[in-house]
Order: structure tokens, then sequence, then C-alpha cells
């Protein structure tokens, strides 16, 4: 049901901090073209981490989803980054999203008590949101920014849940990745990673999507990679791998968010600044991505 590869797109805004919903749909376009010489894009994902969600208000979660539904090909899929701290406010989010035209909910693990955070707290948490959403639910886990990580050991209950579609993994751990498929494994529920580099290796054993900051720089390897390494061509998905391994690694670790946007800027597409408290990459920083886009081909 999400199969391929999706960008995490970032959140663009205007000099005054508001949404920048004409950039939104330009970059769009632009991706929409970018993957069509391949099997393409399979969606978008608003208001994820790139998309600076913690700096996005619920109302503007709907005008993105409103702005993105409109620009992207008919056949793709709109995921709506939802979660908030509360289990209250998360349902009010994902319906929200979902009015306005979001085909999913990507729900991150409520972090703010993460001390509480138990096993039974959240399965409470997910299966309430489930409950009450007009759309499939995804779980989203990144341990990076949440500071804990999922007890592998609920999955599968939560898998059962008729409408809890799948799981965003974003820890990088091919060995929890191939947990997860083994206990889902006959379940209607998709594993994705959300990780580049463990993306290919996880292929291996039945991971088949994946929510990349990368494919927001090179949607259109991403997706040839992803097809190569469905198709079996393993030796021209790893040496795509390899190629776009330093690029991932610069738009997410390494620069995080500022640094991702400072590469769309390199490559015609709209980054801007990111909302405070997050600064602007260095010029600095756009050096060395520039020199790292150039280096993967990407940027002439």
């Amino acid at each position: 049901m999400f199969e391929g590869i999706y960008p995490p797109i970032p959140t663009p805004f205007d000099e005054s901090g508001a949404l920048a919903l004409d950039r939104l749909a330009s970059n769009i376009e632009k991706w929409n073209r970018a993957s069509t010489g391949t099997g393409g894009l399979s969606g978008y994902v608003v208001t994820g981490s790139n998309g600076e969600a913690p700096h996005v208000g619920p109302d503007e979660i709907g005008r993105l989803v409103t702005a993105v539904r409109k620009a992207a090909r008919p056949d793709m899929k709109v995921i709506a980054g939802t979660g908030q701290l509360s289990t209250l406010a998360t349902i009010d989010a994902t319906r929200r999203a979902a009015d306005t035209g979001a085909d999913a909910a990507l729900v991150v693990t409520p972090f703010y008590f993460k001390g509480s955070m138990t096993a039974d707290a959240l399965k409470r948490h997910f299966v309430a949101v489930a409950q009450a959403s007009p759309v499939p639910v995804l779980i989203y886990n990144v341990p990076a920014n949440t500071g804990f990580n999922i007890p592998v050991s609920i999955v599968p209950e939560l898998a059962a849940h008729d409408n809890i579609a799948g799981i965003k993994d974003s820890a990088g751990d091919i060995n929890q990745l191939a947990e997860l498929v083994r206990l889902a494994r006959g379940m209607n529920f998709e594993v994705l990673s959300g990780n580049f580099g463990a993306l290919l290796p996880s292929m291996t054993f039945g991971v088949r999507g994946a929510i990349l900051a990368v494919a927001n720089v090179a949607p259109a390897e991403c997706v040839a990679m992803f097809e190569a390494a469905c198709a079996g061509r393993w030796d021209e998905a790893g040496a795509l791998h390899l190629r776009l391994l330093p690029v991932a690694r610069a738009v997410t670790s390494q620069y995080g968010v500022p640094g991702l946007k400072a590469a769309l800027d390199a490559l015609g597409y709209f980054g801007g600044d990111p909302r405070g408290p997050l600064l602007p990459a260095s010029n600095e920083a756009r050096e060395s991505i520039a020199k790292i886009l150039r280096e993967a081909g990407l940027l002439m």
C-alpha cells in the first residue's frame, strides 16, 4: 500500500516566516518532473521532521496538505505528519489533515514525557488515534529526535489493527528493521525505512518503501536505486547507493534541515530559511554542500 520512495518535503517559508505556498507548489512541480523518467516518486510526506513539524501549527498542516494534494500527480499519495504531544491533539490534527486531502497520517511517538512512554501508554495512544482517524495511520519511530526507541515487541499488536498500516523506522538499525519485517509478516502492514543507509540492505529481507530526505535532492536517482533493487540488479543499485550516501549524510545528520534547504536552493528548488530557533545554513556549510552535490553528479 505504501511501497516506493517518498520525500519528506521541507516546508517553505517567506521572509516573514509565513508559509510560502506558491514556492511549495513550484517545488512539487519540479519533483514531479524530476522523477517521471523512472517509475516516479510514490508520493510526498508533509510536515515530517524535515518539514519542521514542531514549528508548524495544526491549521497550517491542512493548508500544506491542500497545496501538495493540488500540485501532486493524481496517482501519488500524500502523507501528513500529524503527531502532537497529546493523544487528543494528535486526533484533531489527523482529522484536519484527512479533511484536506491526506491519504495517510504519520504519527510520531509522543516524547515530551518520554520516561512515562511505556509499551502500554504507546499502544493506547496509537490505537486511540487509529480508531478516530479517517485515514490509515503510520507509526513514526525517530529516536534521534524523540530520545527513545519504540519497543519492537508492541508492533505485532499494533499491526493487527485495521487502521494502522505501517511504520516508518528512522533508527537506522538493520537488525531492528529485520525484526519489524519478521514480526509483521503476513499482516497488512508496511515497514518503511526512514534511513537511506539502511534501505538497500533492508530490501533483501522485504522492506519495500522508504521516506528519505535525500529523495528531495535526488528524486530520480533514489527511485532508480529502488527499482534496480526490486528488479534484482544489485550492482546497479549498489553503485547508486554509494554515490548518494555522502549526499544523504549531508542533508540529515551532518547539516540537518537547514542543510537540506540549502541543498534545494543550490539545485534550483526553493529551500529558504527554516523557522527559528533553527538557524539558516552558514556560507561555509553551503559551500560544503555544493561540493558534495557536485561530486555526486547532481550539481554542475
